[in-house]
């Protein structure tokens, strides 16, 4: 693919706006769902609006290996320091950014249902999913697995939190929990557990158990997805 060409001059087949109607936004590289927001290129080479995404990224992982890593925090002025990128571009990418992690910061009404890891990690999302810090929380449920209430117990450094069972346990209690989802958050988006939170979902398990107050899940949490422990482990029973 030629990124000098203008999008005008490239087969239908190829233009990112009509591959997206076609073949749908998650089949679109990232210098294609830029070009859909920059419309028009321009810049050093007056390259075509794909051509001044893939620049644009170029830039970009000067800074970072993964380019959209960078676009995730990038602000206007940053953009606006790459040739062709001027305020009304800058500003189109940075909304569109800000508006994809609103779609991950559902927070649901109290006593809404959580029946599953995924409606779990989303009412979680707002205070886990996107942070540079690691982050120790609980969704609190009546008898019904309805949400009674969310709380971050700790926040730690960009790798590691450190939070004890009390701390937990205590607030849940105060709230008159009857079940409980505890979740921490991966900055690093890598989602597979460390020893450190195996063991301390062992601890907890054994805290509930003897308080009466069941721990349903413990999930991990980055970058847009989420990991179940309870799902790839054999922690709990039946009888949660």
């Amino acid at each position: 693919m030629t990124y000098s060409l203008r999008i005008v001059d490239l087969p239908a087949s190829e233009r990112p706006r009509e591959r997206l109607l076609a073949i749908g936004a998650k089949n679109l590289t990232t210098a294609e769902l830029l070009a859909i927001l920059l419309s028009t290129g321009q810049g050093k080479g007056k390259l075509s609006a794909l051509g001044l995404g893939q620049h644009l990224l170029q830039e970009l992982s000067q800074h970072q290996k993964d380019p959209v890593d960078a676009l995730r925090d990038v602000s206007p002025q940053e953009l606006m320091q790459i040739s062709g990128v001027g305020p009304a571009k800058a500003a189109t990418i940075v909304a569109a950014v800000e508006l994809g992690k609103r779609t991950f910061q559902f927070r649901p009404h109290q006593r809404t249902a959580i029946n599953s890891p995924v409606v779990a990690a989303a009412a979680l999302s707002q205070d886990l999913m996107w942070q540079h810090q690691e982050k120790f929380a609980v969704l609190m449920l009546d008898a019904k697995n309805c949400l009674i209430g969310t709380q971050v117990i700790t926040i730690g450094t960009a790798t590691e939190t450190v939070v004890h069972p009390r701390a937990i346990f205590r607030e849940s209690i105060k709230r008159g929990a009857n079940k409980l989802i505890v979740a921490h958050n991966h900055p690093s988006g890598i989602l597979e557990p460390s020893n450190e939170d195996l063991e301390l979902t062992k601890q907890l398990l054994k805290g509930a158990e003897y308080l009466d107050i069941p721990i349903l899940d413990h999930l991990i949490l980055g970058n847009g997805n989420h990991q179940s422990i309870r799902q790839i482990t054999n922690f709990w029973n039946d009888n949660n």
